[in-house]
Order: structure tokens, then C-alpha cells, then sequence
């Protein structure tokens, strides 16, 4: 890296960093996932800039940000997550699942506070669960790990691990039952 490369690294990291986390945290689930993000935003810049110049830095950070929050999203575990909004939509008329409104690109405030508001009922609703249907749902559907992966790692049947896993999707969706009414409200 030049030295005016490793500069404008510096001054980017500098003026932007703090508000970058904020619009990270905001739209990923947890704060390991927000630190990876950014991560990886600081790593694709320091590599851009040795490729060259970097045009209006702030805006390409918030771009690239957006663009791999909505990457990770994109993880064999969201159709898992989609099923299990989708099975609360049972009014097929709504046309809106969580999903679907979660990964959109519109953001006004309204919007930016359902999704912060959902991503926090369901850490709490998570926290309400027994430690073995947590983890066995937060490790298949958050971090993508196969059932074949989580009987490995805690020497489980898969059987087992399946059983708990949808004892926590039905939990879930019963705690998540009074938030989807504020996800269809029409103004939307």
C-alpha cells in the first residue's frame, strides 16, 4: 500500500468509522456479525485503493456495507428464516413477509425502526428459549451450521437437534405473532 493510499485509509477510518457501525448495527443481528461487516468494508477499501483512487469514499462505504450486509442475508440460511416468517403470513392477501421487507433498499425512519424493532423481539424472544432450542436455532438458521455439523459439534442425534429446533420455531412464531401486524400496516 502506497502512502497515500495508507493516508486515505487512515482518514476514511477516521471520519467515518463510528457512523459506519451505527448503519451496520442497525440492519445485521448481532454485534459479531456488525464488527464482521466492517471488517470487510476497511479490507475491500484498502484493496480498492491499491488499485487506485477512490471517488467520494463515503458513499462508496455505505455502499459496499449495504452490499455485504445483503450478502450475508443471502446465506443458505435465510430461506430457513423465510420459512419461518412465511409460516406466520397466513394471510395471503398481505403480500409482505419479514423477509421480504427486511432485505429491501428503501429505508425511512419508519422502516429503520420496524427492522431494528424486529431484529430486537427476536433476541429476546431467543433469550426466552431453553439454552438446547437456542442454540440449535441460532446455529442452523443464524450461522448456517448443517444439522450434520451441530450433531458433530455437540454429539447430539440429528433427530433430537430437529425436534428442539421446531419446538423454538413454534415459540418464535407465536412471540413474533404481535410484531408482523406493524409489518403490514399499509403505509408501508
Amino acid at each position: 500500500m502506497t502512502a497515500e493510499s495508507n493516508h486515505h485509509l487512515t482518514l476514511a477510518v477516521k471520519s467515518a468509522g463510528q457512523r459506519l457501525m451505527r448503519f451496520i448495527r442497525a440492519r445485521v443481528a448481532n454485534e459479531a456479525d456488525a464488527e464482521d461487516v466492517l471488517q470487510d468494508v476497511w479490507h475491500r477499501l484498502a484493496n480498492a485503493l491499491n488499485a487506485g483512487p477512490v471517488e467520494q469514499v463515503g458513499a462508496w462505504l455505505y455502499t459496499v456495507a449495504q452490499n455485504r450486509i445483503i450478502d450475508r442475508y443471502r446465506k443458505p440460511a435465510m430461506p430457513s428464516l423465510d420459512a419461518l416468517v412465511e409460516d406466520m403470513e397466513s394471510e395471503p392477501e398481505s403480500g409482505l413477509a419479514f423477509a421480504e421487507f427486511l432485505l429491501r433498499d428503501n429505508t425511512t425512519p419508519r422502516t429503520e425502526h420496524l427492522r431494528h424493532r424486529f431484529w430486537e423481539e427476536l433476541h429476546r424472544a431467543l433469550a426466552e428459549l431453553p439454552e438446547e432450542q437456542r442454540q440449535v436455532f441460532v446455529w442452523h438458521e443464524l450461522e448456517a451450521l448443517s444439522f450434520q455439523d451441530i450433531a458433530f459439534l455437540t454429539g447430539e442425534n440429528a433427530n433430537t437437534l430437529l425436534s428442539r429446533k421446531r419446538y423454538a420455531v413454534l415459540h418464535l412464531r407465536t412471540r413474533l405473532e404481535p410484531i408482523r401486524h406493524e409489518f403490514l400496516a399499509p403505509d408501508l
